[in-house]
């Protein structure tokens, strides 16, 4: 019989998850994971079978998480969709907020993986794909509604407006590892806001 597992798999994996958002792939050691999760080498790869197996179930989960908070609220009936984009955007902020070190935020998992990984990695890439077009499903039909009832501008479609804001997102993320603090994020945002209004 064999025995049963003498730690929770999900605190771990939660510890994983954290470790890699803020090293990235590459910078995070086997020793990081041990220290981290609070498990032996042995546990480790007998658990999740290997680094990249691990990596892969943290970042399928960052992207659970990070991408239900999205599209909650992009389907809020009890805001107006300008509302839903700019409380998107405050959650943004929010977000980077927390997760400051030294400074700087430490970004969007599926960002930096993307930027590290998915040129080379295929089982990335395709994770990364997938969640961005549910993403940009959301969005699109958000500004569609939005559209439809004249409080977004629409001299453009619905399409180039969810990839642009899903553009915008992802760039306010990288800026925050920059350094760029709260008050530069809102102007970004706002910018945004006008740029769907107007």
């Amino acid at each position: 019989m064999a025995r049963p597992r003498m730690f929770d798999e999900d605190r771990a994996l939660e510890s994983a998850m954290r470790l890699f958002w803020e090293k990235g792939y590459e910078a995070t050691s086997t020793q990081d994971l041990c220290e981290a999760t609070g498990l032996g080498r042995s546990s480790v790869y007998n658990t999740f079978d290997s680094k990249h197996a691990l990596f892969m179930r943290a970042l399928a989960r960052y992207i659970d998480m990070t991408t239900s908070n999205q599209l909650a609220l992009l389907d809020d009936p009890a805001r107006t969709v300008t509302e839903r984009i700019e409380a998107l955007f405050a959650a943004t902020i929010e977000t980077e907020e927390e997760n400051r070190r030294e400074g700087r935020g430490i970004g969007c998992l599926g960002v930096n993986s993307s930027t590290e990984l998915a040129g080379r990695d295929a089982e990335v890439a395709e994770l990364i794909r997938r969640d961005q077009e549910r993403r940009l499903d959301s969005l699109r039909q958000a500004v569609a509604a939005g559209q439809r009832a004249g409080e977004l501008a629409d001299a453009r479609d619905a399409d180039a407006l969810a990839r642009f804001l899903n553009a915008v997102i992802a760039g306010m993320r990288v800026s925050a590892q920059n350094g760029a603090d709260r008050r530069t994020l809102e102007g970004i945002a706002a910018c945004a806001m006008d740029s769907l209004t107007h």
